[in-house]
């Protein structure tokens, strides 16, 4: 497979830095997705797995099964004290993220943290000046960057093979739902299945497009098959969306929970150029395989395949961007413009 993006990261970061000591991580939440992040980081040897907190007994005692080693403790706050602690990765509801990273950062430790970082603009804002005040490493789980075919999607892109990018198509239906309630109260979620799964196609289209200005935004946001408003206390489960973006790029949105796809999930980000098109989609409708295509006219050219072990690479990363002593990056601008095309998506 060609070299990637993350590849060229990783080779020049380990040119020019020295090994270090393993950061000592302590992992607040632990249900699958976090134990999953957990395992990955271990596994990779990204990281140590020092201190594990989950308010579910029963999450906290999986996942001292595969790190023993752990001391488990009853909240972020104990984790905070201890002045070993490198890092906190974050995988708690919604409603928390904001106001538990900025802690931690205030704290001095390093986040990483599940998405959303806020549930809009002003929160996200907020954890993003925390980490630059105190100079600590921030990092959102946004997934889908880390396969290998968005970065094969990404390198095409980036390359200007495509001429002029005109038309983006996004797309992320799930034919299943949310099986924890806080998900359907706005208060605590932000959102439906915008700031769910929409959250990764906004970015992923303005990353491989190097986040240009955002220019207008129109938006129908549906529950159980009526359009609704934020205002009317609900969350969708079905929306679309049409971006304009500075350079004459537009971009095209739909995402769902329960749909009726025929399938468990349709997953995908094409981008349509005047020299062709390339495309990141999953296959068989699975959440876990994806490929990379480049369109040539009539003619599909298979840029990689499934399998691929993605799931958890991106707290690899930022745990290995820990070791290595990195603080604060610009980049995390990036989490903020993606939270102000989110909520002009819902109207705020």
């Amino acid at each position: 497979m060609a070299e990637t993006t993350l590849d060229k990261q990783q080779e020049t970061a380990a040119s020019s830095s020295s090994p270090v000591a393993k950061p000592k991580l302590g992992f607040l939440g632990v249900g699958w997705i976090g134990r999953n992040r957990m395992e990955m980081i271990a596994r990779k040897g990204a990281g140590e797995v020092t201190y594990i907190a989950d308010t579910a007994v029963q999450n906290a005692e999986e996942a001292l099964k595969s790190a023993p080693q752990a001391t488990q403790v009853h909240s972020l706050e104990a984790m905070l004290q201890e002045a070993a602690v490198d890092g906190i990765v974050i995988a708690t509801p919604s409603a928390f993220h904001a106001e538990q990273s900025e802690l931690a950062l205030e704290a001095g430790k390093a986040v990483f943290c599940q998405k959303p970082l806020g549930r809009n603009t002003e929160e996200t804002k907020r954890v993003v000046e925390a980490a630059r005040r105190n100079n600590k490493l921030l990092g959102v789980d946004l997934s889908y960057r880390y396969t290998q075919a968005m970065q094969q999607v990404y390198n095409v892109v980036q390359s200007g093979e495509l001429g002029h990018v005109y038309a983006i198509e996004l797309v992320f239906h799930n034919a299943y739902g949310p099986d924890k309630a806080w998900f359907y109260e706005p208060k605590l979620s932000g959102g439906g299945c915008v700031i769910d799964l929409g959250v990764h196609l906004v970015d992923l289209a303005l990353w491989a497009m190097n986040f240009p200005k955002l220019k207008q935004v129109q938006s129908q946001l549906f529950s159980k098959g009526k359009p609704i408003g934020m205002a009317e206390g609900k969350v969708e489960d079905y929306a679309t969306a049409s971006i304009s973006l500075d350079g004459n790029t537009h971009v095209q949105l739909s995402c769902s929970w329960n749909l009726p796809a025929g399938q468990e999930a349709i997953i995908s980000a094409t981008f349509y150029g005047t020299e062709g098109g390339v495309a990141m989609k999953n296959v068989n409708g699975s959440f876990y395989d994806f490929v990379a295509e480049r369109y040539h006219g009539t003619r599909t050219e298979m840029l990689c395949g499934a399998p691929d072990e993605w799931s958890g690479r991106a707290g690899v990363a930022w745990a290995e961007r820990l070791a290595k002593g990195e603080g604060f990056h610009e980049e995390a601008e990036e989490f903020v413009k993606v939270a102000q095309v989110l909520d002009k998506i819902y109207g705020r």
